[in-house]
């Protein structure tokens, strides 16, 4: 194993860790501050995802989703040499997969669904339950987003051993 190959490696790792932590960030925030507010009352609530100044993410989750995913291939791609690292960086894609296929079926579509929804009577109970089960989903998502990121960072330091 050269040092040039043990080089690259290690920066496509770290450029996939930040991007992670970058995006870890801001799936945070959104947790925090923005998906209470309009969760908390629904319909009144869902104000804030429509009309013409409604809060909408789409664009940069997709761009920064994309961006993250291409620098972890090509992390796996430039740690393909070095087993260990090699097979933990499956699994660890292999799960942020699982959390990205599950947020297609089930999040998004039903984040959309409320933004469609009008502020006409009818069971708010239900829509009640449906938002709070969403966020409450959601802090598993975020959390298991998080714990992908940072079982990266042994096998970065791994990688750091490695080099001569």
């Amino acid at each position: 194993m050269t040092a040039e190959y043990l080089s690259r490696a290690e920066v496509w790792l770290l450029i996939s860790i930040l991007f992670y932590f970058l995006i870890n960030g801001a799936q945070v925030f959104e947790t925090a501050v923005i998906i209470p507010k309009w969760s908390a009352s629904p319909p009144d609530s869902f104000q804030m995802l429509r009309g013409k100044y409604r809060l909408d993410l789409k664009t940069f989750w997709i761009i920064f989703h994309s961006l993250h995913e291409i620098t972890f291939i090509l992390a796996v791609i430039f740690c393909w040499k070095l087993v260990f690292i090699r097979v933990w960086l499956l699994v660890l894609f292999a799960i942020h997969f699982a959390v990205r296929v599950w947020t297609l079926i089930y999040f998004a579509p039903n984040i959309i669904e409320f933004q469609q929804i009008e502020n006409a009577a009818g069971n708010s109970n239900d829509l009640l339950e449906r938002t709070t089960r969403w966020r409450n989903l959601n802090y598993l998502r975020v959390g298991l987003f998080i714990g992908v990121s940072v079982c990266q960072i042994p096998l970065l330091l791994k990688l750091f051993h490695l080099s001569p």
